[in-house]
Order: C-alpha cells, then sequence, then structure tokens
C-alpha cells in the first residue's frame, strides 16, 4: 500500500483517517513487520500449492557496460574534450545542456 498496493481513497470506511494508517504503515515498514507478514504469506501459499517453503529456483540478471579498451575514462574524457572544442570552432551547438 505504501508503493502502489491500493489507492488511498479506497482503504475500507472503517479503518482510522488514512494518516493515521500511512503512519503505521512506515513504522511497519521500518520496523520489518510487513516484510515479516509478506514472508508468512508467501510461505503459506507455497505450502497450500504442495510446494516446499521456500523457492526452488533463483534467476540472476546482470547487466555489464564495456569501458574503453584502451586508456578507460581519460581516454574517453580527452575525446569529449576534443568533440566540444571542434564544435566550438565550426561554430555548432549542442540541443542538450552539458553538466
Amino acid at each position: 500500500m505504501l508503493m502502489t498496493g491500493c489507492q488511498w481513497r479506497a482503504l475500507p470506511k472503517d479503518l482510522p483517517p488514512r494518516s493515521t494508517v500511512h503512519e503505521y504503515l512506515g513504522l511497519w515498514e521500518w520496523d520489518g513487520t510487513l516484510a515479516r507478514i509478506h514472508h508468512a504469506l508467501f510461505v503459506d501459499v507455497r505450502e497450500l500449492a504442495g510446494k516446499e517453503a521456500g523457492p526452488s529456483v533463483a534467476i540472476i540478471d546482470s547487466q555489464s557496460v564495456k569501458s574503453a579498451e584502451k586508456g578507460g575514462r581519460g581516454s574517453i574524457r580527452r575525446a569529449t574534450t576534443r568533440a566540444k572544442r571542434s564544435k566550438a570552432r565550426s561554430g555548432t551547438s549542442s540541443s542538450t545542456r552539458s553538466a
């Protein structure tokens, strides 16, 4: 509910005001109560489905970025500086701001 679980105006009318519910959810997130509830429900659902409590498969995904073959960051910096100089000399400008 803190992320995108429910719209605040869709809360049942018999609950306390939204601000109170939000404070409690924030506290329960901070102290780990929500994680423990989630884990307990996860285990129960898996056991009801006849599966082991823990997941049987793990998927690991990674993303790698290749660096410049020679010189690393310095050569990249020199290349961008060179590009800036050539634009300045030619009178063209970039449409994006530089950081």
